[in-house]
């Protein structure tokens, strides 16, 4: 009986540079090379999400420039043709990237694969109507001819699933930094002194791109200002860390209102430190076809902080086990009646509520676990490659 890479290396006796070491061996006998790109450009965090779980595998990054649509469409068509890897695994979906590889699978018949955390035809549909039936058509089409697709939730890959895709998983990505507790309390202190926000005050808040969507009025913070404009406890401070087009809006909105703080765009590596000042976190979808299928970065960052969680009845909230997860009435939140429970969930909290969710939230996670999902995507990508050689 043929035993799988996993069964080899996972070894409870040794260290996990060492599993990864020998998991990275074991893959490598097994198949050729594995190219990647990334639509959303090199050097994003795309990129670095994608080359990490790669790095079990005989794997090579090749370069995406966003500012070159049609070249990269007969880039990665011409490379998949000459070069002949073993797969082709795209991060995202940008319609560039998903053309040349239509395109290079037609030509060469090498197998490719999709990573995705987001349903691309309603995302589109959300900004632009009019595009919307242009991109289901197109999400439809490069599901259907991949050979296998990495969703950053479950509902995800079951929408690729159900759209013709052959084989599928789940790599819900992971917390980058992870401080320890005395680094927390630390960072705490430091980040409160230094924006004066008093030690005992409650503060509720949001890390993004707070990009504004024209047709819905909104981009992340927009429930933490209107929320707390009208709330009356002044023991409660919102902290809002990102840039974007709606940075100005929010500031006019926030204007007179000394207990909303937007910080702007911090550094990614001190954006664990903003998180450790901060009692509970937003996490603002909406309850549709685009809020509900994903899972975001920020939940393994706001877990890995010890953040009790404020969000819709999305799956994810009840999925990841409920724990510090305080789910709020409305399907949007820029619609009144989502504000309006936020204001009031905020209106009734106290600390020893608080300390209780904060108790609850799982600091470590199997959902996002990197080790976990570096070793069952390199195989995933072998038996893609070991299936499609014995087709051949």
């Amino acid at each position: 009986m043929e035993m799988s890479p996993l069964a080899l290396v996972d070894n409870g006796n040794r260290g996990a540079e060492a599993k990864q070491e020998a998991f990275g061996e074991v893959i490598g006998e097994a198949i050729g090379e594995v190219i990647g790109f990334a639509t959303q450009g090199s050097g994003s965090d795309d990129e670095n999400r994608l080359r990490e779980l790669l790095s079990g595998l005989p794997a090579r990054m090749v370069p995406f420039d966003r500012g070159s649509k049609l070249g990269n469409v007969w880039r990665i068509a011409r490379l998949m043709r000459r070069e002949r890897p073993s797969a082709v695994v795209m991060e995202g979906t940008g319609i560039a990237g998903g053309l040349g590889l239509l395109l290079g699978s037609l030509l060469s018949r090498v197998p490719y694969i999709v990573s995705s955390g987001d349903a691309v035809g309603p995302f589109i549909s959300s900004h632009y109507r009019l595009l919307g039936a242009l991109f289901h058509l197109y999400e439809k089409l490069l599901y259907r001819r991949a050979t296998g697709f990495i969703g950053w939730s479950p509902y995800l890959t079951g929408r690729a699933l159900s759209y013709g895709t052959r084989f599928a998983m789940t790599a819900a990505g992971w917390a980058p930094f992870v401080p320890g507790e005395a680094e927390r309390r630390q960072s705490r202190q430091r980040i409160r002194e230094r924006l004066g926000i008093p030690q005992e005050q409650l503060v509720v808040g949001i890390v993004g791109s707070l990009n504004w969507n024209g047709r819905a009025g909104y981009c992340y913070g927009y429930e933490l200002v209107m929320a707390l404009r009208e709330l009356e406890r002044k023991d409660i401070t919102a902290l809002i860390v990102g840039d974007g087009s709606g940075m100005m809006r929010l500031a006019k909105l926030a204007e007179g209102h000394d207990n909303i703080r937007l910080i702007g765009r911090v550094p990614r590596e001190e954006v664990p430190a903003y998180l450790s000042a901060m009692d509970l976190a937003s996490l603002p979808q909406s309850v549709d076809q685009v809020g509900s299928f994903r899972y975001t970065t920020k939940i393994s960052e706001y877990m890995a902080a010890g953040l009790p969680i404020l969000t819709g009845k999305l799956p994810m909230a009840y999925d990841l086990g409920g724990s510090g997860m305080l789910r709020l009435n409305g399907l949007k939140p820029w619609e009144p009646r989502y504000i309006e429970s936020l204001r009031e969930r905020l209106r009734r909290l106290e600390p020893e509520e608080l300390r209780r969710l904060r108790a609850e939230v799982p600091r470590e996670s199997n959902v996002f676990n990197r080790e976990k999902q570096v070793r069952i995507v390199g195989e995933f990508v072998r038996d893609i490659v070991s299936e499609q050689t014995k087709e051949e």
